[in-house]
């Protein structure tokens, strides 16, 4: 059975399985010292810059948390979207390890902010009673499933340069974004002012993994020992940056963002044959947000699970991966039009 829930409930991309297999066949030094992990590193380099460092974590909440604190002391506040993952979706972890005041702020239409929402909120410099902002999170894609451009990037990064703070950039589905705009990876990070990037492996079609990747020199002085302290360093580093190098690679992450990207716009067209659905958001990703009745949920689930966002507007939101078919979204379709006819007996 299929999903539309996650990206997370898709399996592994035929690529990334056989180097994890190739990667089985013999031993490698432990902690990131292998030879795995370094030719990683120099892909890393070649795609972000030169000058970027490249930490391998676990998961996503590994991977903003390291990021978060590297740019921060326990006074410090952090500055993000009122429904970013870091706020609303990782429990307390961000704050607990990083000691930091999370301040959430209201995001437009469209899952952004905007630097008038931030600018509103920088207030209080050196107020030794209150926590002082020192980084700006943002999405790639928004928890909206838009995207931001690289001029608005950009804008965010130098309002946060001038004012005194990082920029961090969550980009679990940060694939998905650059190939929704048809763009580097450099373009949408290193190139747009972004400081630090939590890239996302698993929800592309890794099996697990995530990776920190930092642009400012001035956060590379300690994240080396806040990757041990908040217990992202693996023993088995391969594992995870050989799975990287198998993304990368020929940019095998680009044919498999573009395919789920595809997924979804085919499915939001299907959607909007119903008068039933109102799809929400812009459609430029992998999700869509969808309105539709309340009495569907459960037996749409039953086939298809996906979650629901507001239930309170009857809102959900449907997800498409790298494995999604087109029988998929058809079969979809389908059991709608059956809970239709049996509406109207």
């Amino acid at each position: 059975m299929k999903s539309f829930a996650s990206d997370n409930y898709a399996g592994v991309v035929p690529e990334v399985m056989e180097v994890l297999r190739h990667t089985n066949d013999s031993h490698a030094r432990s902690y990131g010292a292998d030879n795995y992990t370094k030719v990683t590193t120099d892909l890393f380099r070649d795609i972000f810059g030169s000058n970027c460092d490249v930490y391998f974590v676990f998961n996503g909440t590994g991977a903003n948390v390291l990021s978060i604190s590297s740019a921060t002391q326990t006074f410090n506040s952090v500055l993000c979207s009122e429904t970013s993952h870091i706020y609303c979706d990782e429990s307390s972890a961000p704050e607990t390890i990083t000691g930091c005041r999370f301040f959430p702020l209201p995001a437009d239409e469209n899952g952004k902010v905007t630097p008038e929402v931030v600018m509103d909120r920088l207030i209080r410099k050196g107020d030794v009673h209150y926590a002082q902002s020192k980084l700006l999170s943002i999405t790639q894609t928004t928890e909206y499933g838009t995207i931001y451009t690289p001029s608005e990037i950009r804008k965010l990064a130098d309002l946060a340069h001038n004012n005194g703070l990082f920029l961090h950039m969550d980009g679990s589905r940060f694939f998905n974004a650059a190939a929704s705009l048809s763009c580097s990876l450099a373009e949408i990070s290193s190139m747009a002012g972004v400081d630090i990037l939590s890239l996302g492996g698993t929800k592309a079609g890794m099996m697990f993994g995530e990776a920190v990747v930092v642009f400012n020199d001035k956060l590379k002085e300690h994240i080396a020992f806040k990757h041990k302290q908040v217990m992202q360093l693996a023993s088995k580093t391969r594992f995870i940056s050989a799975q990287f190098a198998a993304m990368l690679n020929n940019e095998t992450w680009r044919k498999y963002a573009l395919h789920a990207n595809k997924m979804a716009r085919m499915l939001a067209e299907v959607l909007s044959e119903f008068s039933e659905v109102k799809i929400t958001k812009p459609v430029q990703a992998n999700a869509i947000f969808a309105e539709i009745p309340r009495e569907w949920y459960e037996p749409l689930q039953e086939h298809f699970p996906f979650y629901v966002w507001k239930d309170s507007t009857h809102e959900v939101r449907l997800m498409c991966s790298w494995d999604t078919e087109e029988q998929d979204i058809h079969q979809f379709a389908g059991a709608i039009r059956n809970l239709n006819n049996k509406m109207l007996r």
